[in-house]
């Protein structure tokens, strides 16, 4: 898998204390992206699957994993068993992608990214806007993005307007 970088104990990428892995590659481009330099497929560095559930494993402390970019989606493969992983560990798992879930749910994004849907708990979903940025957007950078629940583990995160709850509305 193609990396950005990692950060062992996020606070602003979701709820908690989060180990988040910043996936190189990004189809999105979107203008006044936060993380630029993970558009680039062929940038960052390779690492194998096994060495990022080593770092989770060893890191203390943590409530939840984060899949942030770049785009995960374009990975979705080693975004599974890293996401199967967590859960074994009981942890949640967070995605942040530029594509929304009606996207992904459709297949624009890839048949595995559709999959790794099963695999996560909140889809972040949607491209960064910067005319819609917003400082009081919790999570997200811009007020179209949406936080949405997908499984079952949510820390207490409140879902409520103006986020939804999973694929079946439940």
């Amino acid at each position: 898998m193609r990396l950005a970088g990692t950060v062992k104990h996020s606070f602003v990428d979701g709820p908690g204390i989060r180990f988040t892995v910043f996936f190189q590659g990004c189809p999105h481009n979107c203008k006044g992206c936060h993380n630029p330099e993970t558009h680039d497929i062929n940038g960052g560095e390779t690492v194998r699957v096994e060495d990022v559930i080593r770092q989770i494993d060893q890191t203390k402390y943590l409530d939840g994993v984060t899949f942030s970019g770049g785009d995960p989606l374009m990975q979705a493969d080693a975004a599974i068993r890293i996401a199967d992983f967590a859960h074994q560990r009981g942890l949640s798992v967070w995605c942040y992608t530029g594509y929304t879930l009606e996207q992904i749910i459709a297949g624009k994004a890839g048949k595995q990214a559709a999959e790794l849907l099963r695999h996560i708990d909140c889809l972040v979903d949607g491209p960064y806007i910067e005319n819609l940025r917003s400082e009081n957007c919790i999570y997200r950078g811009s007020t179209n993005q949406r936080i949405i629940k997908i499984g079952g583990q949510d820390e207490g995160f409140d879902f409520g307007a103006p986020y939804r709850k999973g694929l079946d509305g439940g």
